[in-house]
Protein backbone atom coordinates (compact mmCIF):
# COMPACT_ATOMS: atom_id res chain seq x y z
CA UNK A 1 0.00 0.00 0.00
CA UNK A 2 1.48 3.15 -1.04
CA UNK A 3 1.72 6.37 1.53
CA UNK A 4 -1.11 8.46 0.45
CA UNK A 5 -3.39 5.09 1.05
CA UNK A 6 -1.91 4.19 4.12
CA UNK A 7 -2.14 8.49 5.14
CA UNK A 8 -5.99 8.27 3.71
CA UNK A 9 -6.99 5.32 5.10
CA UNK A 10 -5.88 6.40 8.49
CA UNK A 11 -7.24 9.01 8.37
CA UNK A 12 -10.91 8.11 7.41
CA UNK A 13 -10.64 5.34 10.28
CA UNK A 14 -9.77 8.26 12.84
CA UNK A 15 -12.47 10.18 11.55
CA UNK A 16 -14.74 7.18 12.05
CA UNK A 17 -13.94 6.60 15.01
CA UNK A 18 -14.71 10.44 15.90
CA UNK A 19 -18.13 9.40 15.04
CA UNK A 20 -18.91 6.45 17.08
CA UNK A 21 -17.39 8.91 20.05
CA UNK A 22 -20.02 11.35 18.97
CA UNK A 23 -23.00 8.60 18.96
CA UNK A 24 -22.20 7.82 22.48
CA UNK A 25 -22.34 11.00 23.61
CA UNK A 26 -19.06 12.78 23.56
CA UNK A 27 -18.57 16.53 22.29
CA UNK A 28 -14.59 16.03 21.67
CA UNK A 29 -13.07 17.98 20.57
CA UNK A 30 -15.51 20.64 21.92
CA UNK A 31 -16.47 21.87 25.03
CA UNK A 32 -20.46 21.45 24.51
CA UNK A 33 -23.04 20.22 22.44
CA UNK A 34 -23.65 23.65 21.08
CA UNK A 35 -20.31 24.12 20.38
CA UNK A 36 -19.95 20.42 18.64
CA UNK A 37 -23.54 21.13 16.56
CA UNK A 38 -22.74 24.51 15.59
CA UNK A 39 -19.38 23.49 14.06
CA UNK A 40 -19.32 20.42 12.42
CA UNK A 41 -23.51 19.95 11.88
CA UNK A 42 -24.23 23.49 10.88
CA UNK A 43 -27.26 23.95 13.44
CA UNK A 44 -28.56 23.11 16.75
CA UNK A 45 -30.12 19.68 15.72
CA UNK A 46 -27.97 17.26 16.81
CA UNK A 47 -27.82 13.54 15.29
CA UNK A 48 -29.08 10.86 16.28
CA UNK A 49 -26.38 7.76 17.59
CA UNK A 50 -28.06 5.70 14.80
CA UNK A 51 -27.08 8.23 11.93
CA UNK A 52 -23.68 8.97 14.14
CA UNK A 53 -22.90 4.85 13.69
CA UNK A 54 -23.98 4.82 10.06
CA UNK A 55 -21.27 7.68 9.29
CA UNK A 56 -18.77 5.57 11.03
CA UNK A 57 -19.84 2.81 9.19
CA UNK A 58 -19.20 4.46 6.09
CA UNK A 59 -16.50 5.53 6.48
CA UNK A 60 -15.01 2.25 8.02
CA UNK A 61 -15.75 0.80 4.80
CA UNK A 62 -14.05 3.20 3.18
CA UNK A 63 -10.74 3.00 5.35
CA UNK A 64 -11.25 -0.48 4.03
CA UNK A 65 -11.69 -0.46 0.52
CA UNK A 66 -8.52 2.75 0.29
CA UNK A 67 -6.43 -0.02 2.34
CA UNK A 68 -7.10 -2.68 -0.43
CA UNK A 69 -9.72 -4.73 0.91
CA UNK A 70 -10.96 -7.10 0.04
CA UNK A 71 -8.25 -7.44 -2.18
CA UNK A 72 -5.74 -5.20 -3.86
CA UNK A 73 -7.16 -5.82 -6.98
CA UNK A 74 -10.91 -7.06 -6.91
CA UNK A 75 -13.43 -5.02 -8.96
CA UNK A 76 -15.45 -4.35 -5.62
CA UNK A 77 -12.48 -2.53 -4.30
CA UNK A 78 -11.99 -0.35 -7.20
CA UNK A 79 -15.55 0.25 -7.52
CA UNK A 80 -16.17 1.10 -3.55
CA UNK A 81 -12.76 3.74 -4.08
CA UNK A 82 -14.12 5.01 -6.94
CA UNK A 83 -17.58 5.93 -5.30
CA UNK A 84 -15.40 6.83 -2.26
CA UNK A 85 -13.35 9.33 -4.45
CA UNK A 86 -16.65 10.62 -5.87
CA UNK A 87 -18.80 11.39 -2.13
CA UNK A 88 -15.58 13.24 -1.19
CA UNK A 89 -14.82 15.37 -3.91
CA UNK A 90 -18.14 15.98 -4.20
CA UNK A 91 -18.87 17.25 -0.40
CA UNK A 92 -15.69 19.31 -1.24
CA UNK A 93 -16.55 20.86 -4.44
CA UNK A 94 -20.18 22.31 -2.29
CA UNK A 95 -18.23 22.86 0.40
CA UNK A 96 -16.11 25.06 -0.99
CA UNK A 97 -18.52 26.93 -2.56
CA UNK A 98 -20.79 27.68 0.37
CA UNK A 99 -23.43 25.15 -0.41
CA UNK A 100 -23.10 21.75 1.65
CA UNK A 101 -26.29 22.80 2.86
CA UNK A 102 -27.51 21.94 -1.00
CA UNK A 103 -26.57 18.31 0.22
CA UNK A 104 -27.44 18.32 4.11
CA UNK A 105 -30.50 20.79 4.32
CA UNK A 106 -29.79 23.31 7.26
CA UNK A 107 -25.99 22.60 7.71
CA UNK A 108 -25.75 26.67 7.04
CA UNK A 109 -24.65 28.33 10.78
CA UNK A 110 -21.77 31.28 9.86
CA UNK A 111 -19.42 29.06 12.43
CA UNK A 112 -19.97 25.83 10.20
CA UNK A 113 -19.73 27.57 6.71
CA UNK A 114 -16.25 29.30 7.60
CA UNK A 115 -15.25 25.32 9.24
CA UNK A 116 -16.40 24.00 5.98
CA UNK A 117 -14.67 26.24 3.64
CA UNK A 118 -11.52 26.25 5.52
CA UNK A 119 -10.63 23.00 7.16
CA UNK A 120 -13.84 20.94 5.85
CA UNK A 121 -13.90 20.97 2.65
CA UNK A 122 -10.07 20.50 2.04
CA UNK A 123 -9.77 17.59 4.44
CA UNK A 124 -12.53 16.12 1.98
CA UNK A 125 -10.60 17.10 -1.06
CA UNK A 126 -7.40 15.42 0.15
CA UNK A 127 -9.08 12.42 1.20
CA UNK A 128 -10.72 12.29 -1.97
CA UNK A 129 -7.68 12.48 -3.55
CA UNK A 130 -5.69 9.70 -1.27
CA UNK A 131 -8.12 7.41 -2.27
CA UNK A 132 -7.94 7.70 -5.91
CA UNK A 133 -4.28 7.47 -5.71
CA UNK A 134 -4.95 4.37 -3.54
CA UNK A 135 -5.82 3.06 -6.52
CA UNK A 136 -2.65 3.46 -8.44
CA UNK A 137 -0.30 0.53 -7.45
CA UNK A 138 -3.02 -1.91 -8.15
CA UNK A 139 -5.81 -1.34 -10.71
CA UNK A 140 -8.00 -3.64 -11.51
CA UNK A 141 -9.76 -3.41 -14.78
CA UNK A 142 -13.66 -2.77 -14.00
CA UNK A 143 -14.32 -5.30 -16.73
Amino acid sequence: MNTPARLTAGTLLGIAGIHVAWGRGSTFPFATTADLTDAVVGNDVVPSPGACYAVAGLLTIAAGATAGLPAPTSRLRRLAVIGVTTVLATRAGFGFAGRTDALVPGSSSPRFRRNDRCLLAPLCLALAMGAAMSLRDRAAPLA
